[in-house]
């Protein structure tokens, strides 16, 4: 959205009725802020919509005073719309948006729950977040309660939560979770068949609400990045990275240039990682157990690597404010391109290797579809969105720095398939490879770490791509220089609602193959 889609954007609002003004970004770039009058936040989301704005995120916050803040962000084209609202404590309630954008769903659902923020015409009244965990006029969000809670009994099952119900000869419910037979975090998921065919799929997520949002208060800088750092344990990297850049924006910091190529580093190692465990699991559950070996060896041989040359498997809490906790010596850098180089000659043998297996492709081609339709309007990010013709990446549609000076290639598929899914990973595995040549190449001289100086009453978005999509930061000071608010929003948000959609018409036996494709994180759509 150019400057002057931009102006034509405010009037369409003006001309639709939506009260609005537009108010400094300090901070907020590259989003530009818009406060709009809460009566009229969905017709907002109307007019957001009719011009093919993609809904980005939706948070509340609780500045103290008499009001809520409610924002939601939008994208287009690479440009970025924060919309605000402020809503009375007394009756805090202002239209849904997603009438508009079904993706916004559990994002206002999670708002209503640890606010008691209500939306108007949201068409589900059920409890996404706090399950039973707390009373009905209990709102943990809220600055007047404790971060410890309220003693109570045992907390109650969540048993009259009403899931779609069964209807018909023959068709019957598979009742699957939450807990899982592996190491995975509990969801639970109701399927509605007729014989092996999958009619309908139900999630039900939240099981270990971690409080994130909560424990983040009262934290400085450098207690936030470590906290980030565990809102997904397999994007460390990502939220870190995230929530550092919204603190710097807010404390107006410049971090050393050799920092900001080494936290890129990080990410597309991070990337790669996760890609490569991902193919395996998805070989596996067709049975291809070679594959699976073969793609768990690389990422152990990729995560070894990860901690001689930066401390930590997952690189944790290796990205801190104003920079990075370690740096990396000229035999290190090399070692790293020596690797890159075997990666690369050992995924053209197994890309051969799987290209060539018939039972293979005849489990992943056609399995899980995804249409570029309802992957849009679901939001949907990363290779998920991509594997459905959904060209979307911010390293290269808003590029931030490093990225604004390298090319970032992005594979883009329309089949939508679990094998789409697949070929996108493997082809971003590729990217990376070529990105981290010239990022340890083009690394710059110089300190890797800029002193912190703790804003006061300021606040931040970052907006960068992790190796599941866009992941989204806003972080906002108090007066004290402490942490008020931090809200991470991780791409799992939008790409879990599409394993809803996916599964229809596929047969039992394949959801597991399928869900492997999304692979949305629990923990990041679980603060």
């Amino acid at each position: 959205m150019t400057a002057d889609a931009f102006d034509a954007f405010k009037q369409g609002l003006a001309a639709g009725g939506v009260a609005f003004e537009e108010v400094a970004s300090n901070g907020l770039d590259p989003a530009r802020v818009l406060r709009v009058n809460p009566e009229h936040w969905g017709q907002f989301a109307f007019e957001a919509k009719r011009r093919e704005l993609r809904h980005a995120g939706l948070w509340a916050d609780d500045g103290g005073g008499a009001t809520f803040t409610i924002r939601a962000l939008f994208e287009k084209q690479g440009r970025y719309l924060l919309a605000q609202a402020d809503v009375e404590k007394g009756r805090p309630s202002l239209p849904s948006q997603s009438v508009h954008f079904p993706g916004a769903d559990r994002l206002e659902r999670h708002t209503r729950d640890l606010y008691g923020i209500v939306f108007t015409d949201h068409p589900d009244p059920r409890r996404w977040t706090r399950h039973q965990g707390w009373d009905d006029d209990e709102f943990p969000l809220r600055k007047d309660f404790p971060a410890a809670g309220f003693a109570h009994d045992r907390t109650p099952a969540d048993h009259l939560y009403k899931f779609t119900a069964a209807h018909g000869s023959g068709v019957y419910e598979i009742p699957v979770g939450p807990i899982h037979a592996g190491v995975i975090e509990p969801g639970h998921f109701r399927f509605l068949a007729v014989g092996e065919t999958v009619l309908n799929l139900e999630e039900r997520l939240g099981y270990v609400h971690k409080g994130i949002e909560k424990i983040a208060e009262g934290r400085d800088a450098d207690g936030l990045a470590r906290l980030a750092a565990r809102v997904s344990g397999d994007t460390t990297v990502g939220h870190a990275y995230a929530a550092c850049v919204a603190m710097e924006k807010a404390a107006a910091l410049a971090v050393p240039p050799r920092a900001v190529w080494l936290r890129a580093v990080m990410a597309e190692r991070e990337r790669v990682a996760n890609h490569l465990g991902d193919i395996g699991a998805i070989l596996n559950d067709v049975a291809f157990t070679f594959g699976f070996y073969q793609f768990s060896r690389l990422r152990e041989q990729w995560q070894r690597a990860s901690q001689s040359v930066f401390g930590h498997r997952f690189m944790m809490d290796r990205i801190v404010p104003g920079g990075v906790a370690v740096d990396i010596d000229q035999s290190q850098r090399q070692q790293m391109s020596a690797d890159i180089h075997a990666l690369r000659r050992e995924m053209k043998t197994l890309m051969a290797i799987y290209d060539d297996a018939p039972s293979v492709e005849d489990r992943l081609v056609t399995t899980g579809h995804l249409d570029p339709t309802r992957a849009r309007e679901l939001g949907t990010l990363g290779y998920v969105a991509r594997a459905s013709g959904v060209d979307i990446d911010v390293r290269r549609d808003a590029p931030y720095p490093p990225y604004d000076r390298l090319a970032v290639k992005v594979p883009v598929y329309r089949y939508g398939d679990v094998a789409a899914r697949l070929r996108v990973r493997a082809e971003e595995i590729a990217v990376s490879c070529e990105l981290l040549e010239q990022l340890l190449e083009r690394l710059p001289d110089g300190p890797v770490r800029a002193s912190w100086r703790p804003p006061a009453a300021a606040e931040g978005l970052a907006i960068i791509e992790g190796w599941r999509g866009e992941l989204m930061a806003y972080v906002r000071f108090d007066a004290d220089g402490r942490i008020a608010r931090y809200f991470p929003r991780d791409p799992s948000v939008f790409n879990w609602p599409a394993l809803e959609h996916l599964i229809h018409d596929n047969i039992v036996p394949d959801f597991p193959v399928c869900n492997k494709s999304v692979n949305g994180s629990y923990s990041g759509s679980d603060l």
